[in-house]
């Protein structure tokens, strides 16, 4: 018990509880066993590490996730993702408790955009409407009209009135590249992904030429120029359905490498080949999704810690945006 108490103690320091788990211990099978015992149900990112993805209910991007936390029936959401993710859930369900295995997985993108700098960024262009990308905090939802995905954006776009100004943040690619596929003239919060921006044009052409059969298929947070030489560009979700319904045997995935695993399950005769970043570091994993371990996935569930609260006003204020995300993504059916 003393151990436990230290580690609660220093769960806002470490993010996590650092507790020794039993190796000899099943951990798929409790996992199991604590989702029956606490009516909880545990979400996944398609970046988390394949041992998670395997244990979790249901894997999927952000507006799949975001949709589950909505309509579950658990009485915990134990969420194997990154922080404004779990804070999504919190938003939507806050009568249930909220769980995610490490705090500090965060994520460059969100942190790319302080709610304080992006209010006095707001103030300077009062007619325009905000439509920011999911992945940003409860902070700048709540200074948001409408809340998109990578899924959905182009069709919450497309939604509103052509003569409305539209200020899109925090990610200045996924902007632009909305930008160009609506011909919307958008303001663009200068945000990025550290995972995203850092793919090497030059490798990916140099893989090209090694795998001339490959596809190359991209995520949207890509850079311009690499998104002019993909054959198909699209959320994560988008990118796993074109590789099941596409006739090509080989893929070049330009996005983080966790959504691999689910490709290979899915279709277990092709190839799937990582982009390789601009550096000779795994960059092509996000630091901040691989925080979350199965032990620690464990540990949460087992102790019900660490938990996420939030004040409620900024619940409130943030949850009207993904409200009406949701509204919008129920009438084009996405």
């Amino acid at each position: 018990m003393r151990e436990l108490e230290i580690a609660k103690s220093e769960l806002q320091k470490k993010g996590y509880l650092d507790l020794p788990v039993d190796v000899r211990l099943d951990l798929f099978a409790e996992i199991e066993r604590l989702k029956k015992e606490k009516n909880a149900i545990v979400l996944a990112h398609y970046y988390q590490e394949p041992d998670i993805q395997d244990v979790a209910d249901y894997i999927g991007d952000s507006l799949g996730l975001s949709q589950q936390a909505a309509k579950t029936d658990a009485d915990i959401i134990v969420f194997a993702g990154v922080h404004f993710m779990a804070e999504t859930a919190k938003i939507l369900s806050p009568q249930k408790k909220v769980l995610l295995p490490d705090l500090k997985a965060g994520c460059s993108l969100a942190d790319s955009a302080p709610p304080e700098l992006f209010r006095k960024f707001k103030e300077k262009h009062p007619d325009h409407l905000v439509i920011s990308y999911i992945n940003c905090s409860a902070g700048i939802k709540a200074l948001s009209d409408i809340i998109c995905t990578s899924s959905n954006a182009e069709k919450i776009i497309e939604s509103v009135p052509k003569d409305q100004p539209i200020i899109f943040a925090p990610d200045r690619n996924l902007g632009a590249y909305l930008a160009k596929k609506t011909g919307r003239d958008m303001l663009l919060w200068n945000g990025a992904c550290m995972v995203h921006e850092i793919f090497s044009l030059e490798k990916i052409t140099k893989l090209k030429i090694r795998h001339p059969k490959a596809k190359v298929i991209a995520h949207p947070e890509c850079e311009a120029a690499v998104l002019e030489i993909a054959d198909y560009i699209g959320s994560t979700t988008g990118l796993l359905k074109f590789s099941q319904k596409d006739d090509a045997q080989e893929y070049i995935v330009v996005t983080e490498t966790g959504i691999l695993h689910q490709m290979q399950k899915e279709n277990p005769g092709k190839t799937f080949i990582p982009a390789p970043p601009n550096n000779a570091c795994a960059c092509n994993d996000c630091p901040h999704m691989k925080l979350n371990t199965l032990e620690k996935l464990y540990l949460c569930m087992e102790y019900e810690q660490p938990e996420i609260t939030m004040n409620e006003q900024l619940r409130i204020a943030a949850k009207k945006p993904i409200e009406r995300m949701l509204e919008i993504s129920a009438q084009y059916g996405l």
